[in-house]
């Protein structure tokens, strides 16, 4: 069994990983640190999960009794605790922040998108970033175009994200009562993924220089996240989708549908759906996904599958939400 340990145990993010962590076959959660809630049981703030663990939240972080590490840590909380930690060598960590996402030469994590870096993960790597919800559904939509070299026009991109958001921490009622039958911008222009959304296009495509712009928006919605993206593009749509049918053969949760796809389609699932058309010489593509699962917790347990020899879709099998 692989032993596995979260760090900031208290979000939404966390709340779905040690859902899916209790419930995978090859896995034994050991611990939940979270010391504002040291004690507590983990269904006293995790709801619907009675029956499933009995765990209790604790302020101690035992590395040397674990195999793999979650941090589920705010941006910038988790490069300063693991920098600092003495670590066991032979420890597999995946941190679900942005602290190590960009491949800078001052860490050794793999970005963890599989559908990019499949074969590094599996190849020796023990550190793994997670990559962010938006720049995840953005990334996947794009990277047969990049691998074609077909990224040489402007892109332009509008998402929209459920209120759970970054999926760190959850939202109070007041917080709620604001979202609820609310849609509102957030960072346009100059959102924290793009330059991650960058690194991952010109790892395919080093030729890639063109303006990304992206209006990320937060809707009235729990979860999900849905993102379209249009730019110029001179190939017929015929042989667009070969390349992205091609691309994701041998992928496990990335599908090409022949509908425009809702976000019910994909929530509760480790899923993205993408949907290709041609407008006026335009190719607009329609990407749906769970921002909280594809784009953070059921992602790190498809990179802990991959680090730990599994196959990709073990303890993934969900199903949709259509209700």
């Amino acid at each position: 069994m692989i032993r596995a340990g979260i760090l900031g145990g208290d979000g939404f993010a966390a709340g779905e990983l040690i859902r899916l962590l209790i419930n995978h076959p090859d896995v034994e959660l050991t611990w939940v640190h979270s010391p504002l809630h040291c004690g507590q049981m983990l269904t006293e703030v995790h709801q619907g999960m009675e029956g499933e663990t009995y765990l209790r939240f604790t302020d101690e972080a035992d590395f040397d009794n674990i195999d793999i590490l979650f941090c589920c840590y705010p941006h910038g909380h988790a490069r300063r605790l693991l920098d600092a930690a003495e670590l066991p060598s032979t420890l597999r960590i995946i941190d679900m922040s942005r602290d190590y996402r960009i491949e800078d030469g001052t860490h050794d994590f793999v970005y963890g998108l599989p559908e990019l870096n499949r074969k590094r993960i599996v190849r020796g790597a023990t550190r793994v970033a997670n990559p962010g919800s938006f720049a995840t559904a953005v990334e996947l939509a794009l990277l047969p175009l990049a691998k074609n070299l077909l990224l040489n026009t402007p892109v332009h991109i509008t998402a929209i994200t459920g209120f759970s958001g970054s999926a760190v921490e959850k939202t109070t009622p007041d917080q709620l009562a604001w979202h609820r039958d609310n849609v509102s911008l957030y960072k346009p222009l100059a959102h924290q993924h793009l330059p991650e959304i960058r690194q991952a296009l010109t790892a395919l495509q080093s030729t890639f220089d063109a303006p990304i712009h992206f209006i990320p928006m937060r809707g009235s919605f729990a979860r999900g996240m849905l993102a379209t993206i249009y730019m110029d593009m001179n190939v017929g749509l015929d042989q667009l989708r070969a390349i992205y049918e091609e691309y994701y053969a041998d992928h496990s949760f990335t599908y090409i549908v022949d509908r425009r796809p809702d976000l019910k389609d994909v929530v509760n699932t480790n899923k993205c759906l993408l949907h290709l058309e041609k407008v006026d010489g335009k190719l607009l593509i329609t990407a749906v996904a769970d921002n909280i699962l594809r784009g953070a917790a059921g992602q790190a347990v498809h990179n802990m599958n991959l680090l730990f020899g599994l196959h990709e879709r073990v303890g993934l099998a969900l199903k949709s939400s259509t209700i």
